[in-house]
């Protein structure tokens, strides 16, 4: 018998004069946002840290609770004994009211954050949230709410959420089994240092890797915290994802408790915004990889891939030596996240923009995000020639989509109007056709370059091949 189910204790009081134990993780969500990196002179105990403090108590009671009233049901049944209220455990129990709460708001510890009750096979379980609170689940309604108020506060705040990935986004790792000869010592030199704000590059013995920050990440933390609530969501395990997190924000100024790591998804080899206390309408995702984000592509900001060590670029097939072995790295200035940082302070531009009559509230960042894109290549009209097989219908083609989202216009014939001819090598008729008529004849790296750079990129850095074979070149020309 559950005493939870005769009568709320002191603890479950004590969240319910608090209005409810989902409201004090709501505070503890926005503690990022006062941190003491935006007041030098705060001091450290601030207002959220004592909320914080706040939330730790409210659980240690659930648990001692929890811990009590089953020592009490034991004791009782080794006696053959019926089970008692005990006033120490749970107050008494004259004239209480039984009061279950259908459906149950969420469970902590298998026990109901809001009346107290067991969790039992007939409860839906909701979603997990175990990087906020071990053992913390959410029914879908109390989600709803919690989303609710958090677009309140932030909006309130000016701010949106961003979702960053780690691997070839923010960092670089490998193995140290997978280190190549050239890239021996990379570890040794850095290993001795303890300053971790002005290094780059770690040798992480505890989970035997050797990870790179990527140029100007903590530049881009610095400046996107101001516009948007970080998170951090990786494929990878949850000590991983930690460790990481240190690195990037030894502070704990920028994440908090928000790291999602592969146990907190909610579907095998996807990620998805169910598991982030935020709207859909007010998230951005930079991530390297599009198709883990199958329900959310149009939040979506696609990163160019940071590869630093041999070993990442071997993954993805590169076999060219690495930036590590040729003793390289991006450039901070116009790199792939001081570009994107640009993006993002537009995209905050445009969503705030006082101007527009439409309330906050009914903004969405996707359309924000879809008006940004387009205007990469407004005012482009593209025909491909021999880019894609015969057989194939070009609409479905990456390229043609990918160049269509960046504005431009895509068709399948020459005429006047058209202004770039895109192509694998220059002897086909449409490719002659473009030299003829001093229109841009460029290769289909281009699209993709624009696409990762948000910008109309010099197109004479993107040439096509000369075709040398003229028996080659005379079939070309035959089928285009």
């Amino acid at each position: 018998m559950s005493l939870a189910a005769e009568s709320p204790s002191p603890a479950m009081s004590s969240l319910s004069d608090s209005d409810d134990f989902a409201d004090l993780l709501a505070a503890e969500l926005e503690l990022a946002d006062s941190a003491s990196h935006g007041d030098p002179s705060a001091s450290p105990a601030s207002d959220d840290e004592e909320e914080e403090e706040d939330v730790a108590v409210e659980i240690d009671a659930v648990e001692q609770r929890s811990s009590k009233r089953r020592r009490v049901e034991e004791q009782h049944q080794d006696q053959g004994t019926a089970v008692m209220p005990d006033e120490d455990v749970i107050g008494s129990f004259k004239d209480a009211q039984i009061k279950i709460c259908p459906p149950h708001p969420g469970f902590f510890g298998g026990l109901c954050i809001k009346c107290g009750k067991d969790q039992d096979e007939e409860d839906v379980p909701g979603v997990a949230f175990g990087y906020i609170h071990e053992g913390l689940s959410l029914d879908t309604s109390e989600m709803d709410r919690l989303r609710g108020s958090e677009v309140k506060n932030l909006l309130r705040k000016r701010k949106l959420v961003l979702i960053l990935d780690l691997d070839h986004t923010l960092i670089n790792s490998t193995r140290f089994h997978d280190i190549s000869p050239a890239e021996m010592d990379l570890g040794i030199q850095t290993a001795a240092s303890k300053d971790v704000q002005n290094k780059s590059l770690f040798n992480l013995q505890g989970i035997h890797m050797l990870t790179k920050l990527r140029p100007f990440v903590r530049k881009f933390l610095e400046e996107a915290s101001n516009m948007f609530e970080l998170y951090i969501y990786t494929m990878g395990d949850k000590a991983y994802a930690i460790e990481i997190a240190k690195l990037l924000d030894p502070g704990n100024v920028y994440f908090c408790s928000k790291v999602i790591s592969n146990s907190d998804c909610t579907q095998r080899h996807q990620k998805g915004l169910d598991v982030v206390l935020g709207a859909e309408s007010t998230a951005v995702i930079l991530d390297d990889t599009e198709h883990v984000w199958q329900k959310h592509k149009e939040n979506l900001i696609l990163m160019e891939r940071y590869h630093y060590f041999a070993s990442s670029c071997r993954q993805f097939g590169f076999s060219d030596k690495s930036l590590s072995e040729l003793m390289q790295d991006e450039r901070e200035s116009d790199g792939a996240l001081a570009t994107i940082l640009h993006v993002l302070k537009r995209v905050h531009a445009i969503f705030f923009d006082s101007g527009v009559e439409t309330a906050l509230s009914s903004r969405d960042v996707r359309q924000v995000i879809k008006r940004v894109r387009q205007e990469v290549l407004q005012g482009c009209k593209l025909v491909f020639t021999r880019v894609f097989r015969s057989d194939w219908r070009p609409q479905d083609q990456v390229l043609w989509k990918m160049a269509e989202q960046l504005g431009a216009v895509c068709c399948s014939e020459v005429d006047s109007t058209v202004t770039h001819v895109v192509a694998l090598h220059s002897g086909t008729k449409k490719a002659r056709w473009a030299v003829g008529n001093n229109k841009f004849l460029l290769h289909p790296r281009w699209i993709e370059a624009c696409n990762y750079r948000w910008s109309r990129l010099p197109e004479e850095g993107f040439p096509v091949p000369v075709s040398k074979e003229k028996g080659k070149e005379k079939v070309a020309e035959d089928a285009d």
